[in-house]
C-alpha cells in the first residue's frame, strides 16, 4: 500500500523556536547597545530639538558680479553641507533660496556651535605669511604674544613639517619697540610682503625712511602699520570689519586668538596659497613619535609647488616672520611656524592638539575654499514649542490610528488579535532601538516627516498580518484543520506580503534619492520599517501562530479563537491533510 510523501511544508515550521529566539536575542541585543552606548533616546531635527536657522547671501568681488550663478551656488551648498557633516551635525539642512541666498538649518546637539561658526565664516580660506604679530589688550596697544598653540576653542597651531614631529612650537621674541618694528614691517611690505632674512635680521639696524616718503609701497605700508597699531581684536565689530575689501594679492590685518584665550592681532602679506590648494586634510593621532593629534595636509600639483616656495623663503626668517597665517574670514585660526622649505607636496601641522581641534581644524582646510563670499543677513534660533506642538498633535493621531486598528482586531480576529498586537510591539521595539543606534552611527535625527513614516508603518505592518489571516481562515473554509491550514495558507500569504513590501519600499527609495531635506526622513523612516515588517512576520508572526495552532483553544476552533470553522461557514468534516488516493488492486485473469 502506496504511503503519501512528507510535503516541505510539513516540516518548515517543525522548530518555530528557533526563529522566535532568534528575534529575541536580536531585540536584546539592540537594546544591551542601546543603554551601552547611552544613547537611549533617538536623535532629533532641528524642528523637534530646536536650534539655528541661517541666511547666507552672496556677495560678488568688485566688477564680478556674473559670479553669482546657479553653478557656484550648487557649489557653495555642496560645500558647506560637508563642512557641516564634517563636523558629525545630523539632519542639518543647506538649500538655495532665490538667486542669492543659502539657508542653513542645524539642530542643536553635539558639535551644533562648531558648525555655526564654520558656516558663518565662507569667504576663501588663505595662506599668508606673517608679518608681525601681538597680543591685543583691547586699548590700542600690544604686548609681547607667547607661543600660540592649540586648544579646544582657541585657534591651534603648532610646527609645520614633511615629518611628525612633537616639539611644540617656541616662544616668540618679544616684540621690538615701535618704531623698529614699524622700519621691518616696512621692509618686508615694500619686498613684496615677502619676509626676507635682512628684515628680521637687521630691523633694528635698518636706516629709518622719512614718513610719507619713498613711493607709494612705502605710504601704504605705514598707512597698514598705523591701523595694526590701533587695530582692537577684542571687539567684535572690529573684528567683522578688518580684512574688508581686501584682495588676495595684498597685504591685511587680520585676528585670531591664542591658547590662553587671549586675541591676537596680525599684519599678513599677499596670500601665496588659497585654499584650492588643498586636496585632503585630515586629523591623526600620531603614536609612534608622541606628538599626539596632527592635522596632515595633502596639496595639489599646482599647491605643492606654492608651499614649497612660501616655506623655503619663511624658512630663513626669524619668528614671527617664519610663520604663515591660515586665514579664514580674516580669522586666523592657525599660525604654524616653519624650519626649512617643504617640498614633498604634504605637511604635518602639529602642537598642542586635542582630538576636537585637530578635527576643526582639518575640516576648515579641506572645505574652507568657496567660489563665493557669503554674508550673515539673520542668524535666528529655532526653538522646539511649534514642532513640540506638532509633535503631540502626531503621536495623539497616531495612538487614534494605533487603537482603532487593535479595535478592529479585536472585534473581527479576536484571539488571533492577540498575534498581531505581540507582533506590533515586536516591531515597535526593532524600530526604536534601531533609531536610537542610527543617530550617532549615520547621523540619522528624528524629525516630523519622520514621525509620519512610522505611523503609517502600523498600517503596512497590519496589512501583512490581515493577509496571512485571511489565507489561513480561507483554508479553514475549505474543510482543513488549523496546523494544516497554517502552513498551506503560508506560501500564498507571503508571496504577497513580500510584493507589497517591495512596492513599499521602492517607493521609499526614489522618494529619498529625488527629494532633500525632511522629506528624506519620512522615505527614510518609511523605508526602514518596511524592511522590518518583513523581519516580524517571518521570524516572529509566521512561528508564534505555528505554535498557537498546538494549543486547543485555537486548535479545536473555539468561538473566540477567531478560527472556528462554524463561524467561518466551513463544511464538515474536516480534513486535516490531503488524503492520497487509494491504489487500485486488479487480479490477473
Amino acid at each position: 500500500m502506496a504511503t503519501p510523501k512528507k510535503g516541505r511544508n510539513a516540516s518548515a515550521q517543525s522548530k518555530p523556536g528557533r526563529s522566535l529566539a532568534l528575534i529575541l536575542i536580536a531585540i536584546a541585543a539592540l537594546t544591551g547597545g542601546m543603554f551601552a552606548s547611552g544613547h537611549t533616546k533617538p536623535r532629533l531635527g532641528i524642528d523637534l530639538a530646536g536650534g539655528t536657522s541661517i541666511t547666507l547671501r552672496a556677495v560678488p568681488e568688485a566688477g564680478n558680479e556674473a559670479a553669482i550663478n546657479k553653478t557656484n551656488m550648487d557649489t557653495a551648498v555642496s560645500i558647506m553641507e560637508r563642512r557641516v557633516n564634517g563636523l558629525g551635525v545630523s539632519e542639518s539642512e543647506v538649500q538655495t533660496q532665490g538667486r542669492e541666498n543659502i539657508i542653513v538649518n542645524i539642530p542643536k546637539g553635539t558639535n551644533s556651535e562648531q558648525a555655526r561658526k564654520q558656516v558663518g565664516t565662507t569667504a576663501k580660506l588663505y595662506f599668508r605669511p606673517v608679518i608681525a604679530t601681538e597680543i591685543a589688550d583691547g586699548q590700542g596697544t600690544a604686548s609681547p604674544s607667547p607661543s600660540p598653540t592649540g586648544s579646544p576653542t582657541d585657534k591651534p597651531s603648532g610646527k609645520a613639517t614633511d615629518k611628525p614631529e612633537a616639539t611644540d612650537k617656541g616662544s616668540a621674541s618679544p616684540s621690538a619697540s615701535p618704531s623698529t618694528q614699524g622700519r621691518a614691517v616696512t621692509d618686508a611690505l615694500k619686498a613684496d610682503a615677502t619676509p626676507s632674512a635682512s628684515a628680521s635680521d637687521k630691523g633694528d639696524k635698518a636706516s629709518p625712511s622719512p614718513s610719507g616718503s619713498g613711493g607709494t609701497a612705502e605710504g601704504d605700508a605705514n598707512a597698514l602699520q598705523a591701523k595694526y597699531t590701533k587695530l582692537d581684536c577684542t571687539d567684535e565689530k572690529t573684528r567683522s570689519s578688518v580684512g574688508d575689501g581686501v584682495k588676495a594679492s595684498e597685504p591685511t590685518l587680520a585676528c585670531g586668538k591664542n591658547s590662553q584665550g587671549q586675541w591676537q592681532k596680525y599684519i599678513l602679506g599677499p596670500a601665496e596659497v588659497d585654499g584650492t590648494d588643498v586636496d585632503k586634510a585630515q586629523a591623526v593621532l600620531n603614536t609612534q613619535t608622541g606628538a599626539g593629534w596632527t592635522v596632515t595636509m595633502d596639496f595639489t600639483d599646482s599647491g605643492a609647488k606654492k608651499f614649497a616656495d612660501i616655506t623655503g623663503k619663511l624658512a630663513q626668517n626669524q619668528s614671527p616672520q617664519n610663520q604663515f597665517a591660515i586665514v579664514l574670514d580674516g580669522d586666523v585660526v592657525s599660525d604654524p611656524y616653519v624650519r626649512q622649505a617643504l617640498t614633498g607636496g604634504n605637511a604635518e601641522i602639529s602642537g598642542n592638539f586635542n582630538q576636537q581641534s585637530a578635527q576643526d581644524l582639518s575640516n576648515m582646510l579641506s572645505y574652507g575654499a568657496l567660489p563665493l563670499t557669503f554674508k550673515v543677513d539673520s542668524m535666528t534660533t529655532v526653538t522646539a514649542a511649534l514642532g513640540g506642538d506638532q509633535l503631540h498633535a502626531g503621536l495623539i493621531a497616531g495612538a487614534i490610528g494605533l487603537a482603532l486598528v487593535v479595535i478592529y482586531l479585536l472585534a473581527y480576529y479576536r484571539g488571533l488579535s492577540f498575534i498581531a498586537i505581540l507582533s506590533l510591539l515586536v516591531s515597535a521595539a526593532l524600530t526604536y532601538t534601531l533609531m536610537s543606534l542610527l543617530g550617532p552611527a549615520i547621523g540619522f535625527a528624528l524629525n516630523l516627516p519622520a514621525v509620519c513614516g512610522a505611523i503609517v508603518a502600523i498600517g503596512i505592518t497590519a496589512d501583512s498580518f490581515i493577509v496571512y489571516f485571511e489565507r489561513v481562515r480561507d483554508e479553514i473554509r475549505e474543510g482543513r484543520s488549523l496546523r494544516p491550514a497554517v502552513e498551506r495558507a503560508w506560501p500564498r500569504a507571503r508571496r504577497t506580503i513580500l510584493v507589497s513590501d517591495f512596492v513599499s519600499f521602492l517607493a521609499a527609495a526614489v522618494l529619498f534619492i529625488v527629494t532633500v531635506g525632511k522629506v528624506q526622513g519620512f522615505a527614510f523612516t518609511l523605508g526602514l520599517t518596511t524592511l522590518l515588517d518583513v523581519v516580524v512576520v517571518f521570524l516572529f508572526t509566521k512561528p508564534l501562530l505555528t505554535l498557537m495552532a498546538r494549543r486547543p483553544f485555537f486548535a479545536n476552533g473555539h468561538k473566540w479563537s477567531g478560527l472556528d470553522p462554524k463561524s467561518l461557514g466551513a463544511q464538515p468534516p474536516l480534513r486535516r491533510t490531503r488524503r492520497p488516493s487509494a491504489p487500485v488492486e486488479t487480479k490477473e485473469a
